[in-house]
């Protein structure tokens, strides 16, 4: 960013928390964030944008976490006063002005609504969307496990801890009493095959579950090659399911009936077609259940659980409250105990997550702005500017070969792996192996395994 031949003050908004720790005043800690800044050459302002300061020429970046409603954010920018803008949860309206781009934080772009790049799925206007997936994909995958195994085995932990601490039980009488359902063979339904699917997927298998995905035809064949079992609709993936997941985004938005494509997406016949006493997990979008269908569902005992984590904004003023996760509010008096409700921050109270994701933010706006090179880019490519493919971190979404062919005693290594254990396969397939040439196969066939996920060469194809 040092050498970036900027001849005029650039002005880029960063408007949500970016530090997640507490300094040594209780107050949320950014200045990770703020050295990088400094480091690559721009300037880090925590002071509000002045109209008519005076800026000396180069990168400029104004961070204002306190921007949350529709109107603070108009007034902020609704006029082009900021160029640029980084966002992760924070929900920019389309009156937002940012003529040369944006970047989310994070997987998805819904909540980039800005005419400037033609609203949340990028398409049209004249500046580039992007965001920065697999940043929080770990984060928020291993959120939704854990709102899975608080439900799953269902082994009542906190009762019995109860009992025991007051030295009121009895293993051999009473443990009887509380037989339990594991994990083991159960069935999972996961609907959408991106990277927060499919980390969840690897959990779910490394608790022993039947995975059964349902994604575009497209992804049939990596999700076989996986393990997983593909289903070619979602219905066919929630049939007989203990568990259903869903992780595909609003979609595009119908610009005359301004609903998502995915909205309600889990309606009655989805949820029918689970097993008895299923636990539903959307850490997606608020907006991809059909709230009512899901209410009756918890009525009947067919959803046992259900774990939610959608925005839900209160208007500082008036105390209103507004968002996707209103819906799910009318449910709490009738079904509280089985609900879990999150205020869409399975991902974003992730520190690691959101200040690596911030920084990879950083270089993407100033990539686009100095170089007009887009990299992860949503919706479509403005005039003037080239695609600079996607980025995201090692591990994460789909391969890519490319390091492999720069770390030469990787590849060596893999290569005599290979070559040994097809050596002992056909000696294997020519009649019985001595028993140690055997224990031998079977060390190389694991090994094998591990260097491919060292190295990040398991998942699909990039």
């Amino acid at each position: 960013m040092a050498d970036t031949n900027v001849t005029r003050p650039i002005r880029i908004l960063i408007c949500d928390l970016i530090g997640l720790r507490f300094d040594a005043e209780g107050c949320p800690d950014h200045s990770e964030l703020r050295a990088y800044i400094a480091e690559k050459g721009g300037v880090f302002h925590e002071d509000a944008l002045e109209r008519d300061g005076d800026l000396p020429p180069g990168l400029h970046f104004f961070y204002q976490p306190h921007l949350s409603s529709r109107d603070e954010l108009i007034a902020a920018a609704g006029e082009g006063q900021y160029d640029a803008v980084i966002a992760a949860a924070t929900v920019l309206p389309a009156e937002t002005v940012f003529p040369l781009g944006g970047v989310r934080i994070g997987a998805g772009t819904g909540n980039m609504g800005s005419r400037s790049w033609g609203g949340g799925t990028g398409e049209g206007g004249e500046a580039p969307l992007m965001n920065t997936p697999g940043i929080n994909s770990r984060a928020t995958a291993q959120m939704a496990m854990k709102a899975i195994l608080k439900v799953l085995p269902d082994l009542p932990v906190d009762w019995l801890d109860a009992l025991v601490s007051t030295g009121d039980f009895d293993t051999g009488r009473q443990l009887r009493d509380f037989p339990t359902e594991k994990l083991d063979g159960k069935r999972i339904g996961i609907i959408g095959y991106g990277n927060i699917g499919r980390e969840l997927a690897k959990l779910a298998r490394a608790f022993g579950m039947e995975v059964v995905i349902h994604a575009r035809p497209r992804h049939r064949d990596a999700i076989e090659a996986e393990g997983f079992l593909h289903a070619e609709t979602p219905l066919a993936a929630a049939a007989g399911a203990a568990v259903l997941s869903v992780h595909v985004g609003l979609g595009s938005l119908d610009p005359l009936t301004k609903r998502y494509a995915n909205a309600g997406l889990v309606d009655a016949a989805l949820l029918n077609a689970l097993a008895d006493g299923a636990v539903l997990v959307n850490y997606d979008r608020g907006e991809l259940v059909d709230v009512e269908a899901l209410g009756a569902a918890l009525a009947s005992g067919k959803v046992r659980h259900a774990a939610i984590d959608a925005d839900l904004f209160r208007d500082a003023a008036t105390g209103a409250l507004s968002g996707p996760m209103l819906p799910y509010l009318a449910l709490v008096e009738a079904h509280g105990e089985r609900l879990e409700l999150l205020p869409h921050a399975a991902a974003d109270t992730d520190h690691p997550s959101r200040v690596a994701g911030a920084r990879q933010a950083v270089d993407q706006i100033v990539d686009a702005i100095v170089h007009r090179r887009v990299v992860n880019r949503k919706g479509t490519l403005p005039e003037g500017y080239t695609d600079g493919g996607a980025k995201r971190p090692p591990g994460i979404g789909p391969v890519c070969l490319d390091p492999l062919f720069a770390d030469r005693a990787a590849l060596e290594e893999l290569s005599a792996l290979a070559r040994e254990q097809v050596n002992l396969l056909t000696r294997l397939g020519a009649g019985a192996l001595p028993q140690e040439d055997a224990r031998r196969l079977v060390r190389l066939m694991t090994l094998y395994r591990t260097r491919l996920e060292r190295h990040h060469l398991t998942g699909p194809a990039a």
